[in-house]
């Protein structure tokens, strides 16, 4: 009999009170540690390291895109080791990984001017293939693989109480994306951005650690059941039923498809407007300052819209947050190609505010919940790839309607259309559960 508690001191049928909740603290946590690996902790190291490598914007956004696209590749596989090793295998390597990339990244400048000597070269060709390799690492390590495997961990241990104890999460996990540019400003302005990449691949590796202790991949493993039910209590037992899908199943609804480019249209948005937000707002007569403090009260309305979104999760179709995510995007585009004007800033918080609210709720509750969890690690594997994807074209595409037409709002001519389609397209969305169940 496989071993789930090798290497920890936690036995998680012993402790005095449900399990879950304890994987619902660290999983958030686990959450939070790949910010490093996410647009918003990249960010706020654009300038400094594309400046310190002799890249241009353009460059430096390829580079990204690269890499990006790269670990799309990956993250779908990640996702079928989940549902065979378990989020605690998967999670422990992923930030071992990102620690490791992070300390390699604090040593690029380094690394790219003894290649370049070695070679007796100045071409950008070498800091630029040596930043698609690190992006690759940092991207398929942090944005895909802890997320994926943190968020599904939570999720496996709930199940009427999964957009309760998500909103819980996401409170939790918004304020910490939100506050997070602020704190790498300051690391980066007080110690310079190598020193600042040494100090979070730090903390990452000391996080492994607490991997090892505390995470778990499902309350079956230690003869419980999602929400705390007891697996020798017959009479709860019963009332506890999903029906599962495989990848292949789930991507033959309509429902898959239209979640899964939803979910992705808030990464491109989000990806290419966090990658260059100091820029679009100085390009629109804002500091830098006033750039970053954007984050707060985006972050105040997804906590908002998260918390009330995941409670009424467990009682709702999801189908309404479809649309809701919809006419969101709708907003923020709208937002992005008038920020030139006094209200533009306002729609942009607003739509952003709600749409990353609601990204919170569908992107943990809804694929368990539409399709439920014994394949789950492979079918938000393959969702994570979309989103990787999706994030990978954003900071290209901004930065090219940039440096071309000489405005990032041009964006939002090719966003709008595919809202419009996104609309009609879901109208036929149906719970594959519900669909399922009925023919039972």
């Amino acid at each position: 009999m496989k071993n789930h508690n090798k290497y920890s001191f936690i036995k998680p049928k012993k402790t005095p009170f449900f399990y879950g909740y304890i994987v619902l603290i660290f999983g958030s946590i686990g959450v939070l540690f790949s910010i490093p690996g996410q647009t918003v902790g990249v960010s706020v190291f654009t300038d400094p390291v594309k400046d310190a490598l002799g890249l241009t914007r353009n460059q430096f956004s390829n580079a990204y895109m690269i890499g990006t696209l790269i670990s799309a590749f990956f993250v779908t596989k990640a996702g079928k080791l989940f549902d065979k090793f378990g989020a605690r295998f998967v999670a422990f390597f992923s930030v071992f990984l990102l620690s490791l990339s992070l300390f390699i990244f604090s040593f690029s400048e380094k690394i790219s001017s003894s290649i370049q000597h070695l070679l007796n070269s100045n071409s950008f060709i070498i800091p630029f293939i040596l930043l698609c390799f690190l992006f690759f690492l940092i991207r398929f390590s942090g944005q895909g693989v802890l997320t994926m495997s943190s968020r599904n961990m939570i999720m496996m241990w709930f199940d009427k109480n999964r957009g309760k104890v998500n909103s819980i999460s996401s409170i939790a996990i918004s304020l910490g994306f939100s506050s997070s540019p602020i704190f790498i400003n300051y690391l980066i302005d007080n110690n310079g951005w190598e020193l600042s990449w040494q100090f979070l691949g730090l903390c990452l590796l000391i996080f492994s650690f607490f991997i090892v202790q505390f995470y778990r991949n499902k309350p079956e493993d230690f003869g419980l059941l999602p929400d705390g039910y007891k697996s020798d209590n017959t009479k709860k037992v019963t009332n506890f039923s999903e029906v599962n899908l495989s990848l292949i199943d789930a991507k033959k609804t309509r429902a898959f498809w239209m979640f899964g480019l939803a979910l992705s249209f808030s990464s491109f948005l989000i990806t290419g407007f966090t990658f260059h937000v100091v820029s679009i707002f100085e390009s629109n007569s804002f500091t830098r300052t006033e750039a970053i403090s954007i984050f707060l009260p985006i972050s105040l309305i997804a906590i908002t819209v998260s918390t009330f979104a995941n409670i009424l999760s467990d009682y709702i179709a999801h189908k309404i947050y479809l649309f809701v995510m919809i006419f969101s995007g709708i907003i923020a585009t709208y937002g992005l190609l008038t920020l030139s004007n006094s209200m533009g800033i306002y729609f942009l918080i607003t739509g952003l505010g709600i749409y990353s609210g609601m990204f919170a709720v569908v992107n943990a509750v809804t694929w368990p919940r539409y399709f439920g969890r014994k394949y789950l690690g492979e079918i938000t594997g393959k969702v994570a790839s979309f989103l990787v994807i999706a994030s990978a074209i954003a900071p290209s595409l901004f930065s090219y309607c940039f440096t071309v037409f000489g405005s990032y709002s041009f964006v939002s001519y090719l966003l709008l259309p595919f809202l419009g389609f996104m609309f009609f397209a879901s109208l036929k969305v149906t719970s594959p559960q519900i669909n399922l169940s009925n023919q039972e």
